[in-house]
């Protein structure tokens, strides 16, 4: 896990987030001023690789698209059929389906891929993951990994809060 002096941007320890799904802000389209909680997501693997699917025919290994994971959901791998094993499996075969995608952002995206591995694996018994139920999960289940990841996520927000605030008692 990354240490409290570490910033966002520093490679992160992620030999205990193994079974993981990890997210971290979209920054380039500043997605993250007005909505924190998205992200690009990304699946870890039993021996810590990050598996994320990146852009079109693309599946990155160990690098995710958007920089370092900010949060993670820390998943059981007992929970997926055929334990380790059917993780990792289900985790390399939706990465083969998405190397032959064309990535949609709104459709067909890192939240997919992530999901189309937990329906492979049928985790926790469930086949009917998708990238909404995904999204909505990692609020309350995840866990950031440090307070500066907290800071890079929220602080664009709360800077256009505090903002369009000011501007309102102003006018």
């Amino acid at each position: 896990m990354m240490n409290g002096d570490q910033s966002p941007g520093s490679p992160i320890d992620l030999s205990d987030r193994e079974q993981a799904v990890l997210m971290d802000p979209i920054d380039h389209v500043r997605a993250r001023w007005i909505f924190p909680f998205l992200g690009h997501m990304g699946i870890c693997m039993s021996n810590g690789v990050i598996r994320d699917f990146a852009g079109p025919y693309f599946v990155s290994e160990d690098l995710m698209a958007f920089g370092n994971p900010t949060k993670y959901w820390q998943l059981s791998p007992q929970k997926a059929n055929n334990g380790q094993a059917g993780w990792d499996a289900a985790v390399a075969e939706s990465s083969e389906i998405y190397k032959k995608r064309m990535h949609i952002i709104f459709y067909d995206n890192c939240h997919s891929h992530v999901a189309t591995a937990l329906n492979i694996m049928n985790y926790d018994g469930c086949k009917n993951w998708n990238m909404v139920k995904l999204a909505l999960y990692m609020i309350p289940y995840s866990k950031y990994v440090s307070f500066g990841a907290f800071m890079k996520t929220w602080l664009p927000f709360f800077i256009t809060v505090a903002f369009i605030s000011g501007l309102a008692a102003i006018i």
